[in-house]
């Protein structure tokens, strides 16, 4: 770290000269974090930090890389570089007006015909990089990410196995059952809140040797845009008009203008995933730059607690940080940062008369007292 991202030479102490390249803050966070995952996990030193075993003078115990010393080297490095000019910051947070206005968008865009399409039409037509099948896709995507709080790898490695849709039964309160097709054969109709999705991961970073509790998925009816439920059943049945059986990977590989793979195993890469968000945000006139993949976990935590008012004990949990949950900074940092759009105008935090928010689907009222 010391040796990519410092402005002097770790050899001569001199500074360096300004045809070398400098990593920046984020790189040396993410050094450190690829550090610490190899003597946690590969050498089996855990989490705990780098200290003097307490009965063995000269023995030390714990994980380097969580050490004193480096812990006071990236406080000294972030200062250094904001000091010179880097603006140090996380990306920009997913809200629900900008869900909302994606998921409009996506619904007015229409089908684009299978295939691969010329350079030329590309370059006469650079907003018309996806149809509405794709875009629906990568909406599903999009919403997983934020309302299950899931890193964009995590998502991206869902498979259809992981998915089961269940339905209310009717004779035994508060009992599901799997969603079959005998099921729908019958007289009985069934309304969307009736509906679920369990969701099993088979993979999480904090979980990566089982023990994965499952998402339990509703129907939202009074905001479709933010309805999880509705956005697995649509794309349910488009991937359907597509592969008449599904198994494999759900968010496949972009073909042409509006196609996936027919491979179950050709998932979407993180490169492809990030360029198609940029792209679906320009088509909204949102400048792309300031957001990245962790944008819909970090929305998906202020979603959670400013508009649906959960706790953070209830984020933790449900985001998978329950077990760590002496680190109160994590979250923290994932709630506040000043790189996010405004909630409210500061002028209007004292303010007895100011505007009231959208109503509430629940109780109808539109005060700020939620």
């Amino acid at each position: 770290m010391e040796l990519r991202c410092d402005e002097n030479d770790i050899w001569t102490g001199k500074a360096k000269d300004p045809s070398v390249p400098r990593a920046t803050y984020g790189t040396a966070q993410k050094m450190r974090a690829a550090i610490s995952h190899k003597f946690g996990r590969d050498y089996q030193l855990g989490t705990q930090p780098w200290l003097e075993h307490p009965a063995v003078l000269g023995k030390f115990i714990g994980n380097p890389s969580l050490s004193v010393t480096i812990s006071q080297y990236m406080v000294s490095l972030r200062r250094r570089k904001i000091r010179a000019g880097e603006a140090v910051m996380s990306a920009r947070a997913m809200d629900e007006p900008t869900m909302k206005r994606l998921w409009e968008f996506a619904w007015s865009t229409d089908r684009k015909e299978f295939g691969p399409i010329s350079r030329k039409r590309k370059a006469e037509n650079p907003s018309e990089w996806a149809g509405f099948l794709l875009r629906m896709m990568l909406y599903l995507l999009y919403l997983l990410s934020m309302l299950c709080l899931l890193r964009y790898d995590e998502a991206l490695r869902i498979t259809w196995a992981d998915v089961t849709f269940q339905v209310q039964d009717l004779l035994i309160k508060n009992h599901w059952l799997d969603a079959t097709p005998e099921l729908f054969t019958s007289q009985v109709r069934y309304q969307p809140t009736q509906f679920r999705v369990k969701l099993e991961l088979p993979f999480r970073k904090t979980h990566q040797y089982g023990g994965i509790a499952p998402f339990y998925i509703y129907a939202d009816p009074d905001q479709p845009w933010m309805c999880l439920l509705r956005a697995f059943a649509i794309w349910w049945l488009l991937a359907h008009e597509r592969h008449e059986d599904l198994n494999g990977f759900i968010f496949r590989k972009k073909i042409g203008v509006d196609g996936i793979s027919v491979s179950p195993t050709d998932c979407m890469t993180s490169d492809s995933f990030l360029e198609c968000f940029r792209n679906n945000l320009l088509n909204i006139s949102v400048d792309p730059r300031p957001y990245g993949t962790h944008s819909f976990r970090r929305g998906g935590c202020q979603f959670l607690h400013t508009v649906r008012g959960w706790s953070f004990r209830k984020i933790c949990d449900w985001g998978g940080w329950a077990e760590n949950f002496d680190n109160s900074g994590t979250i923290f940092k994932y709630l506040l940062s000043w790189n996010d759009n405004p909630a409210e105008a500061r002028e209007h935090y004292m303010n007895p008369n100011r505007p009231g928010c959208d109503p509430c689907y629940s109780c109808g009222r539109t005060c700020h007292c939620g």
